[in-house]
C-alpha cells in the first residue's frame, strides 16, 4: 500500500534518516513580533531541572507565537476519583493568560469548581525522521509547551464579552460584527487559567 508521503508530489518518499515534514506547518512562522509574556519559564521559577536539558526551549517570542497560534490545546483536570481528565480545547492567549470557554456544566466544570490544579498543553509536530533498520533511530522533530496552574471562572461580563470576541477573531476572522447576546454571555462559561510554570521543549534535530 502506498502512503499519501507516497502519493503526494510535494512529499517525495525520504530516505533514511531524513525527516517527513507535515505540510501545514511548512508556511508557519516561528517567531512573533507582538507583545511579550507575563509568564516565567520553569527554571526561572526554581522548577525542576528537565531531564534532557539540551531540549528546553527557552525563546520566549518561540513561546508566545506558539501559544498565539496553535488552534488546540488540551486541559487536564482532575476528578473526584482521582483520575486525570484531558479534553481538547479551542483557546485564546491573552495577556500572559490562556482562556477557554465551555457550556456551564459537564465533567471539566465540576473539576474546575472544585478548585484542582490544571495542566495545559500544546504540541507542534515538525517532522518524523524515519529509522533504518533499528528502530531506536527513528525520531519525532516537535514544538510543545506544557502549563500548570490553576483555572477559575470569568465573572466580569465585559472582560468575558472580549475573551469571546477574540476567540472569534482567532477562529473565525471573517464574521461579521454582530452584538454577542446577554443570553449567549450567561450560557457561556469562560475560564481563564493563571500560569504558574511553563516548561518548553523543541526537537529541531
Amino acid at each position: 500500500m502506498r502512503s499519501s508521503v507516497d502519493e503526494n508530489p510535494e512529499n517525495p518518499r525520504p530516505t533514511r534518516g531524513e525527516p517527513i515534514l507535515y505540510g501545514f506547518l511548512r508556511h508557519v512562522r516561528i517567531f512573533s513580533d507582538e507583545g511579550k509574556g507575563k509568564f516565567l519559564l520553569s527554571q526561572e521559577r526554581g522548577g525542576k531541572a528537565m531531564r534532557h536539558p539540551e531540549r528546553e526551549l527557552e525563546n520566549k517570542e518561540t513561546i508566545i507565537a506558539m501559544l498565539e497560534r496553535s488552534g488546540v490545546g488540551r486541559i487536564a483536570t482532575v476528578n473526584p476519583k482521582g483520575y486525570p481528565v484531558i479534553k481538547p480545547v479551542n483557546f485564546l492567549y491573552l495577556e500572559g493568560k490562556i482562556y477557554f470557554h465551555s457550556s456551564t456544566k459537564g465533567e471539566k466544570i465540576e473539576d474546575i469548581e472544585r478548585g484542582t490544579s490544571v495542566c495545559f498543553e500544546i504540541d507542534e509536530p515538525i517532522a518524523y525522521v524515519v529509522a533504518g533498520a533499528l528502530a531506536c533511530k527513528a525520531s519525532h522533530l516537535y514544538r510543545s509547551i506544557l502549563i500548570k496552574g490553576k483555572a477559575a471562572f470569568v465573572k466580569d461580563r465585559n472582560k468575558k464579552r472580549k475573551v469571546l470576541d477574540r476567540l472569534m477573531e482567532k477562529y473565525q476572522p471573517e464574521r461579521g460584527d454582530g452584538e454577542m447576546s446577554a443570553e449567549i454571555l450567561e450560557k457561556t462559561a469562560v475560564i481563564e487559567i493563571l500560569i504558574k510554570e511553563l516548561t518548553a521543549k523543541e526537537n529541531l534535530g
